[in-house]
C-alpha cells in the first residue's frame, strides 16, 4: 500500500493530469507531419513521441517542485504540496528530474538524429523556466514556449524538418498557455510581491494582467483560425476551433478583476477540455483529408 501511495504522490507531484494541455497538440503535429510526408505511419514512432512528451513534462515538473520547495513552503496555497509536506523528498524529485531528462534524450535519439541534437535545447527551455520567476515577469511566456515545442517537436520527429503551419500552431500554443498561466498566477499576486518574485500579475496588477491574458487568448484563437483559412482545412477543424474559442471566452467570463475565485476550474477544466477537443477535432480533420 505504501508503494501505491508513493506512486500517487509522484503522479500528483508532476501533475500527470495536466499532460492534457500539450499532448493533443503534439499528436496534432504528428498527424500533420504524416500528411506532409510519404512515410507510412509508424506505431513505434508514435509511442516514442508520447514517451518523449511524458518524460519531458515529468522532468520539468519535478525540477520545478524541487527548485521551488522553499517558496512553496511559505505560500499558503502551496504549502501542502508533496515536498513541503514531506511526502516526497527533495532528492527524490531531483533524481526523478535527472532520470526523466535522460530518458527524454534516449527516446529523442530513437526518433531521429535531429530530435536528439535539439533535445538539449528543449530541456534547457523546460527546465530553465523554473528559474525565470526569480528574475523576469516574462516567465509565463517561457512556460508557453516550453509547451509550444510539443507540436513542433512531434513534426520534426516524423519529417526531420519544419513547416510554417507547425510554427504557427506552436506560436498559438505559446499564446494560449501564457494566457492561462497569467490567470493562474493571479492567485499569488500578493505573495509574489511580498517575496520579490516576478510575475505579470505582480508587475501589472490584476486588471491589466487579465486584459493581457484576454489579448493572448484572442491571438491564439486568431492564429488557429488563420490556419483554417490559409491551409483550407475542413469543417471538423472549424468545429474544434469554435469549441476551443467558446471555452476560452467562458474562461474570461468566469475570471474577472472583481472575482478570481473560479480560477482553479477555469485553469484546469476549461483549458484542459479546450486543448483536448481542438486537438482531437484537428487530428480527425487532417486524417480525413
Amino acid at each position: 500500500m505504501l508503494f501505491v501511495q508513493k506512486i500517487k504522490w509522484y503522479l500528483h507531484l508532476i501533475r500527470f493530469s495536466h499532460t492534457i494541455f500539450a499532448m493533443p497538440f503534439a499528436l496534432l503535429g504528428t498527424a500533420i507531419a504524416y500528411s506532409h510526408t510519404p512515410e507510412k505511419f509508424s506505431f513505434e514512432k508514435l509511442i516514442y513521441i508520447i514517451l518523449c512528451m511524458f518524460f519531458a513534462r515529468t522532468a520539468a515538473m519535478a525540477f520545478n517542485r524541487y527548485l521551488d520547495k522553499d517558496i512553496d513552503k511559505l505560500n499558503p496555497r502551496t504549502k501542502n504540496r508533496e515536498i513541503p509536506s514531506n511526502k516526497v523528498k527533495p532528492i527524490e524529485a531531483l533524481i526523478l528530474t535527472i532520470l526523466s531528462s535522460i530518458l527524454f534524450s534516449v527516446f529523442s535519439y530513437l526518433l531521429n538524429p535531429l530530435c536528439f541534437y535539439l533535445s538539449p535545447i528543449a530541456l534547457m527551455v523546460i527546465l530553465g523556466y523554473s528559474y525565470t520567476k526569480r528574475f523576469t515577469w516574462l516567465c509565463h511566456l517561457i512556460l508557453g514556449l516550453g509547451l509550444a515545442l510539443a507540436p513542433i517537436g512531434s513534426y520534426i520527429a516524423i519529417t526531420g524538418n519544419i513547416h510554417p503551419i507547425i510554427i504557427i500552431i506552436g506560436v498559438s500554443v505559446l499564446f494560449w498557455v501564457s494566457g492561462f498561466d497569467i490567470i493562474y498566477a493571479l492567485q499569488d499576486e500578493e505573495f509574489d510581491k511580498a517575496h520579490q518574485l516576478y510575475s505579470i500579475p505582480a508587475f501589472l496588477g490584476k486588471k491589466k494582467s487579465i486584459y493581457l491574458a484576454r489579448l493572448l487568448h484572442f491571438l491564439s484563437g486568431a492564429l488557429l483560425f488563420w490556419i483554417y483559412i490559409q491551409y483550407s482545412l475542413g469543417i471538423i477543424y472549424l468545429i474544434g476551433w469554435l469549441v476551443f474559442s467558446v471555452l476560452l471566452i467562458y474562461e474570461h467570463y468566469l475570471v474577472t478583476p472583481k472575482d478570481i475565485s473560479k480560477i482553479p476550474f477555469a485553469f484546469g477544466n476549461l483549458n484542459g477540455w479546450a486543448g483536448l477537443i481542438f486537438g482531437t477535432f484537428g487530428i480527425i480533420d487532417v486524417l480525413i483529408k
